[in-house]
């Protein structure tokens, strides 16, 4: 199904102070949700739903689905009508104001402005054994087709994979003279990306590393606010690509040889 909103002006109808989600008229509130409970699929578990719907501030919550897991676990479908707002004309954010360059820009920016090679050390660390985010921004083929750091020229790209522990990341960086630790962080659950991210951190200052390192993290639930918060220069969400990266530590190395 496609909606074609080209020749309506919904704009008289758009309050950003009072914004509401979208689904079948302005400001209506409709929104579709989906959870997991370790309960039967039955009447008393669509109630329950129903109950934990309401309480997070849906109206008129619907249960469109329900459907067994296992014997004791039900994922639960639920429509309904959200009564908060939010103001948008309020809200900051902190992101990288920063122009994404191609791979020949980034290329080109290296050679004429920094005059040497970058070398960058990658891994997935701590017990994190997911490698599809490292892969895509470091391997030669890249994603999606922005290729990865691996076929830049002038950039020297070392992936060391997965289950990467902090302590060896870091002897690799020394051992390679590296200007940039790249960062990626999967595994989410109870927050393991949050301690593992801020142990690198401490081991880093122990040894009076820090600054002598561009520390950039990425994965599914980073953000460049969430970095910096940690201790990180920076942070790429989904949707980011080698060419986001690379532009962001050229640039970077570029400014910080000025200052030296």
């Amino acid at each position: 199904m496609s909606y074609d909103m080209s020749d309506k002006d919904y704009s008289k109808d758009l309050d950003l102070t009072k914004l509401k989600p979208y689904g079948d008229t302005m400001n209506d509130g409709k929104v579709q949700l989906s959870f997991t409970l370790p309960i039967k699929n039955n009447e008393k578990g669509q109630e329950a739903a129903k109950n934990l719907a309401k309480k997070m501030g849906l109206l008129n919550p619907l249960v469109a689905d329900a459907i067994s897991l296992e014997n004791t676990f039900t994922l639960f479908i639920i429509y309904g009508e959200l009564k908060y707002t939010v103001n948008y004309n309020k809200i900051e954010v902190t992101t990288l104001d920063t122009k994404t360059l191609s791979k020949e820009e980034v290329e080109s920016l290296i050679e004429t402005k920094l005059k040497r090679d970058i070398t960058v050390i990658g891994a997935s660390t701590g017990t994190d054994a997911h490698t599809v985010g490292i892969d895509a921004i470091m391997n030669m083929k890249g994603y999606a087709g922005h290729y990865g750091l691996e076929r830049y020229k002038h950039i020297n790209a070392y992936n060391l994979g997965s289950q990467v522990e902090n302590e060896t990341l870091i002897q690799q960086a020394k051992e390679h003279n590296a200007d940039v630790l790249l960062v990626s962080q999967t595994v989410t659950q109870k927050d393991v990306h949050i301690k593992n991210l801020v142990n690198l951190i401490e081991l880093l200052e122990a040894e009076n590393l820090r600054d002598r390192f561009i520390l950039i993290v990425g994965g599914p639930r980073i953000s460049h606010e969430l970095a910096k918060e940690l201790g990180f220069d920076a942070g790429f969400g989904p949707r980011n690509y080698a060419n986001d990266v690379a532009t962001y530590f050229t640039e970077t190395l570029i400014e910080k040889n000025k200052d030296e």
